[in-house]
C-alpha cells in the first residue's frame, strides 16, 4: 500500500507548485475579500465511458498523468480479502507491449516517478514525466488497461509480496494498523466497510488465477475510471492521444455497487486491542462523519480544524500543553487520503500514544470538554480561524507533490461527483458554514453515543520481566 506523501518533493519543484496555485486564484480581489480559487478544468468522456479530466498550466514543464479505478477496500469480494491491493500489485507485472518491470523503467529512464495506492473506494495508478514524454505516459497507460500480464507466476509472486508487507507493516509491527486499518472494522456495522482491508493471509493465499482474470475483466474498463492529466501540455494534443490509445478499449459490464450504508449508532462502542510489542498505552476515539458535501459535512471539516488540527486546536491544548497526557496529537477526516477522496461512511478520529499511568477515561473526559466547549462557545472569530487554517490546507494538497495531490482531487470529483469542476467550489461551500451550523453539526455528530473507542492494551515484556 503506498501514499502519495512518500514521494519526496525538490525544492525548486515545490516553488513552482506554490507559484502556480498563486496564478491559479483570481489576480485582484476587492478589499477585504480573499481571492477564489480556480482551478483549470476540461472535462469529458470518450465513446466506451471513459472518464477524462485535462487541467493545464505552464509554470513547469512536467506532466503528471493519473489513472482512478472505481474498486477499493470496500466492495472486493467476500472471501477474498485484500484483492484490490493484490490486484495494485499485478498492475505492475507487464501488459501486452511492457514486459515485467519495463513500465516502472519507462517512467524512471526518461526522468519521471511513479507511484500507486489502494483506498478505501478507488485503486489509482500514476506518473510525474517531462513535458513532451505525455504522450509516452498515456500509451502505457493504455497500453496495460488493454491488456495485463496475469500469469500465474505473477499472481503467486505478488501474493508472497502483500503478504510480506502485511506482516512487516502491521502484524510485526508495535501499533501495525492502529487506527487507520482496525478502527473501521470496530466502528462500522456493514461488512464492506468493516472488514480488514490489508487482507487475512488465508483469503490472499487462496485467490486463483480466474478470480483475477474476472476481476480484472470486470473491474479495470474505461467505463469504470477517469484519466486525468494535470501540467505543461496542449489540450488538444493530449485529447487526440487519449483518443488514440484509450478509445478503442471495449467497456464492460460493472456490477451494481453494493449497499455501504450504516446504520444510525446510537450507543457508545469501546474494544481492547492488546498489543505484544507496544510499551505504551494508545487511544483512539472516532466518531461517524455526515454524508458527504451536505452542510454538516463541511462544518465537520472547520470542526477538524478547530479541534485537531495544529498546536492552537482544543485538544492539543488540553492533552499535550495543558494536562501532559502526551506529545502529540493525530487525526483528521479519512485516514488513507483526505476528506475529498472517499465515497462512503467515514469517521472523524484522533489517536495518541499516552503514559501508563493517565486512564483512559481521562483521555475521554478531555474530548467531552472539548466538544462542550465547541457547542457553547464558538464565535466567528473561531471559524474565521479555521477557514484560514482549511483554505492554508487547500494550498497544501494543490501546490505540492509535483501535481499530483491536485491531480488526486480532480480525479475523485469525477470518479465519485462526475464533476471536476467541484474542486473550484470548495472555498465558497466552506464560506457558507455559521458559528450555528458548527454547533448543531456538533451536537448531532460529536454526541458519545455517535463514537467508537478503541484502546491499545500494551502488551511487550518489560525489562524486568524479560530476564
Amino acid at each position: 500500500m503506498k501514499f502519495f506523501h512518500s514521494i519526496p518533493a525538490s525544492k525548486i519543484l515545490f516553488a513552482a507548485g506554490f507559484i502556480l496555485l498563486l496564478a491559479a486564484w483570481k489576480d485582484k480581489p476587492g478589499k477585504g475579500e480573499a481571492a477564489a480559487m480556480q482551478i483549470p478544468v476540461v472535462y469529458y468522456k470518450l465513446g466506451n465511458g471513459l472518464k477524462v479530466v485535462l487541467s493545464r498550466d505552464t509554470i513547469a514543464p512536467t506532466v503528471a498523468v493519473g489513472v482512478y479505478y472505481n474498486i477499493g477496500f470496500r466492495i472486493e469480494p467476500k472471501n477474498r480479502t485484500g484483492f484490490a491491493h493484490l490486484f495494485e500489485h499485478m498492475m505492475f507485472q507487464g501488459s501486452k507491449n511492457l514486459g515485467k518491470m519495463e513500465f516502472i523503467k519507462l517512467v524512471q529512464q526518461n526522468g519521471g516517478i511513479l507511484n500507486g495506492s489502494t483506498r478505501f473506494d478507488f485503486t489509482n495508478y500514476f506518473e510525474v514525466m517531462p513535458a513532451h514524454k505525455l504522450e509516452t505516459a498515456i500509451w502505457a497507460e493504455a497500453d496495460r488497461m488493454k491488456g495485463l500480464a496475469i500469469t500465474q507466476d505473477n499472481l503467486t509472486n505478488q501474493q508472497g509480496v502483500v503478504k510480506n508487507e502485511v506482516k512487516v507493516n502491521v502484524l510485526n509491527q508495535p501499533y501495525g494498523g492502529f487506527p487507520w486499518l482496525d478502527m473501521p472494522q470496530y466502528a462500522n456495522e456493514n461488512w464492506y466497510n468493516a472488514h480488514n482491508f490489508y487482507g487475512d493471509l488465508a483469503d490472499l493465499d487462496s485467490a486463483k488465477l480466474d478470480d483475477v482474470n474476472n476481476f480484472f475483466k470486470t473491474y479495470y474498463a474505461p467505463n469504470n475510471a477517469v484519466l486525468t492529466v494535470v501540467g505543461d501540455f496542449e489540450v488538444e494534443a493530449a485529447k487526440k492521444w487519449v483518443e488514440q490509445y484509450f478509445g478503442n478499449i471495449p467497456a464492460a459490464t460493472i456490477p451494481p455497487k453494493p449497499d455501504l450504508s450504516e446504520p444510525r449508532q446510537e450507543k457508545e462502542k469501546r474494544f481492547t486491542k492488546e498489543d505484544k510489542l507496544a510499551n505504551k498505552p494508545a487511544i483512539a476515539v472516532a466518531y461517524k462523519m455526515p454524508e458527504k458535501h451536505t452542510p454538516e459535512f463541511y462544518a465537520m471539516g472547520l470542526i477538524d480544524q478547530i479541534l485537531l488540527q495544529g498546536q492552537d486546536s482544543k485538544l492539543y491544548q488540553s492533552l499535550v500543553q495543558e494536562k501532559g497526557y502526551t506529545n502529540s496529537v493525530s487525526g483528521g477526516i479519512n485516514y488513507l487520503g483526505n476528506m475529498f477522496d472517499y465515497n462512503g461512511p467515514m469517521v472523524w478520529m484522533a489517536d495518541l500514544v499516552h503514559d501508563s499511568t493517565v486512564a483512559a477515561d481521562s483521555i475521554i473526559r478531555q474530548f467531552d470538554k472539548a466538544v462542550a466547549d465547541l457547542e457553547a462557545t464558538v464565535s466567528a472569530a473561531d471559524l474565521k480561524l479555521a477557514s484560514v487554517k482549511m483554505r492554508s490546507n487547500l494550498y497544501d494538497q494543490l501546490g505540492g507533490s509535483y501535481g499530483i495531490n491536485k491531480l488526486n482531487l480532480l480525479a475523485s470529483f469525477a470518479l465519485f461527483d462526475d464533476n471536476p469542476s467541484k474542486i473550484n467550489e470548495l472555498e465558497s461551500e466552506f464560506g457558507k458554514v455559521t458559528p450555528e451550523l458548527i454547533k448543531k453539526t456538533a451536537r448531532e455528530y460529536l454526541r458519545s453515543t455517535n463514537r467508537t473507542i478503541l484502546i491499545v492494551n500494551p502488551k511487550a515484556p518489560t525489562h524486568e520481566s524479560s530476564k
